[in-house]
């Protein structure tokens, strides 16, 4: 495909499994990012076409971020797979667990986007968020995901809001709201619950939207599930 690709949150589950599958196309440049800097300097290794870089995006250093993705001049697509997940009672969500939820899943991810604009904005690509299905209007809701679906809502409210923003642009921005998938996450949240597909399926889904959607949407938030929302 040749294209200079950025995943940030890429150490583990879909994350990584997007990494190994947009590796497979050799002419790719892959550029990942996530807390656990050694983890997938270790899982990457016999990737050529793939380096890793710390990443924390509780606390982000944005300026190291820039100076990383200057590497590559230009960014033809940015997956924005970080999450966290915390599972508690509403009345017993702390302030610092719905504020690490958000800085997470949603404004960190804004500054992401913030320091990529330079460098994907004169040839133009395409920004995928992932969602989740709890952030999808409408879709079930679930006891105990106060902070983490509201997050992930805000994150589709975000994509539509870039979107309009950047219209004249080209740059296209969409978002998938993706149902369950058999991750680690999922295994917090439902542990009893087996998910319809693995990392690698949904990663597959995902490579291909990124790679081929940005010149038919933008601005849309689609939900990839096989329930009704």
């Amino acid at each position: 495909m040749n294209k200079n690709i950025v995943i940030i949150g890429g150490s583990t589950g879909i994350g990584r499994a997007i990494v190994e599958r947009a590796a497979l196309d050799s002419s790719n440049r892959i550029m990942v990012f996530s807390r656990q800097e050694e983890l997938m300097t270790s899982n990457y290794k016999s990737l050529e076409n793939v380096t890793a870089h710390f990443l924390d995006l509780e606390k982000i250093n944005v300026s190291q971020f820039t100076e990383n993705i200057s590497t590559l001049n230009n960014i033809d697509i940015l997956i924005n797979n970080a999450g966290y997940l915390v599972k508690k009672d509403f009345e017993k969500l702390s302030h610092q667990d719905i504020i690490k939820s958000y800085q997470i899943n949603v404004i960190g991810i804004m500054q992401v986007v913030q320091a990529t604009i330079p460098f994907i904005k004169s040839k133009g690509g395409h920004i995928v968020n992932i969602s989740s299905m709890g952030g999808f209007q409408g879709s079930m809701k679930f006891p105990g995901l106060a902070a983490y679906s509201t997050s992930k809502a805000a994150l589709c409210s975000f994509t539509e809001l870039f979107a309009e923003e950047y219209k004249d642009s080209k740059i296209k921005m969409n978002c998938l709201c993706l149902g369950a998938v058999q991750t680690e996450m999922l295994e917090t949240a439902f542990p009893d619950f087996k998910a319809p597909h693995n990392p690698q399926q949904m990663a597959q889904y995902i490579y291909d939207f990124a790679c081929r959607q940005g010149d038919f949407l933008n601005g849309k938030i689609i939900p990839v599930s096989l329930s009704t929302p």
